[in-house]
């Protein structure tokens, strides 16, 4: 019997991936992502859940661009947050 963490994970992996592959080109990145890293890499938002204990919301969002493809969460308030010199951690595009 598959564990309701392990369906979820499965969900995003079959619907929300792009292909196994290092080469993805910027251009077709740019083409599925929401936002751009201050670093410049290239994301895709997908939601935002809760913290199982502290509630407290996570931005799930999936790396497109220029690594391997992942997905990741974070603090809904660092994910849209400034950093210390005042530029954006995520640009939305």
């Amino acid at each position: 019997m598959m564990s309701e963490n392990s369906k979820a994970a499965a969900t995003l992996d079959s619907g929300n991936s792009l292909p196994e592959s290092k080469s993805t080109s910027e251009q077709e990145a740019l083409a599925q992502a929401t936002h751009r890293h201050y670093k410049g890499g290239l994301y895709r938002m997908l939601g935002v859940a809760k913290h199982s204990e502290t509630l407290e919301p996570m931005v799930v969002y999936q790396h497109l661009w220029p690594h391997e493809p992942g997905f990741w969460v974070r603090p809904e308030e660092m994910f849209h947050g400034n950093l210390e010199d005042g530029r954006r951690r995520f640009t939305p595009l």
